[in-house]
Formats: C-alpha cells, structure tokens, sequence
C-alpha cells in the first residue's frame, strides 16, 4: 500500500465530514468544499479519522490511494485554516494593487496588467510589492499565484519580476567584453 495512503486523516473540531457515495464534502469556519474520490479508492471513517485505502491489489489503485488521501488532506486544511501563497515584485516601478475581484499589476510592459482573480480567493496587497493570495482550495491558490508570477518571471541577470516569497533565484554574471 502507498505509504502516503497509510496516514490517517485527523478531522479537528469544528470540522463536519459527510461522506455519500464517492462524493466527501467537508464544512469547517473557512467554508465548505468537496472532493469527488476515485472508484479504486475506499474510504473509512472512525469517529473523528478518515482512513483512504485501495480497492484492488494493482499499482494504479495504490497510486490513487496515495492521491485521494493527499487530496482529502488539503481538503480539511482547506476549511480550518485555509492556504496562502505569498508573491513579491522586484524591479523599478513594479507595483501591484488589489481592486475587487482583479488584481492591477504594473510590470514594466506599455500597459498595465488586470488579472481577474476566481471566486473564493482572495487577494490582498499589503504594500505596492507585495501580493497575498489565499482560499480553501490549494490548488486554485497555486494556480493564481502561478499565473501572476507567468506574467513577469523573474530573470537571471538582475532578478527583476514576480517571485514566491522564499523562492532563489540563480543569479547568472553578465558577459564580459
């Protein structure tokens, strides 16, 4: 069985789990989500511990396992506390700036750049180079945040454009004459 698969799921306080067919939906303080489970994937549940295992005996089903647990996991991290993915601008004259449901990014282009932003995310800009993305689904989270960044990379040779907080960069030297 897949090692990931094997570690239980903790459901903390707070947390409702309703589990009908393969069909979970769980409903915490941050909001409520869902997950469709694969039909090679069983789900137990014990009280306040969910447990993922495979149906079959083959690879794939063990793979999956593996998936739907990680899957579930975010899952119940998504309703209690939410995630959150931190973006930084560095160059001369980048600046970012929350409006509703866009984001207007100044990225050195001849234009400025609107990046709408889906529903259930939420974007704050605490100052003019810092962007915050946060939700309950982590991959929307990272999709936004890896759309943003798309925009203006970071280059090699001066650093300047969109990067993760704790991203490194490798920094290359300049061609010499």
């Amino acid at each position: 069985m897949s090692r990931v698969a094997k570690e239980p799921i903790e459901v903390p306080k707070g947390v409702e789990i309703t589990i009908s067919g393969q069909t979970v939906s769980a409903k915490g303080p941050k909001g409520q989500r869902s997950v469709i489970v694969h039909d090679d994937v069983a789900i137990n549940r014990e009280d306040a511990v969910l447990g993922v295992s495979a149906k079959k005996p083959a690879q794939g089903s063990i793979a999956m396992a593996g998936t739907m647990r990680a899957l579930l996991a975010n899952l119940v991290t998504g309703v209690t506390t939410g995630f959150e993915k931190k973006l930084e601008l560095r160059g001369v004259g980048y600046r970012a700036q929350a409006q509703g449901s866009s984001v207007n990014l100044t990225l050195g282009f001849s234009h400025p750049v609107v990046h709408k932003v889906p529903d259930g995310i939420k974007v704050e800009t605490p100052s003019q180079t810092e962007i915050v993305i946060s939700g309950i689904d982590k991959q929307v989270v990272g999709q936004v945040a890896a759309d943003i960044r798309a925009y203006r990379p970071p280059e090699p040779y001066k650093g300047k454009g969109v990067r993760y907080v704790d991203e490194y960069v490798a920094m290359k030297e300049a061609k010499k004459k």
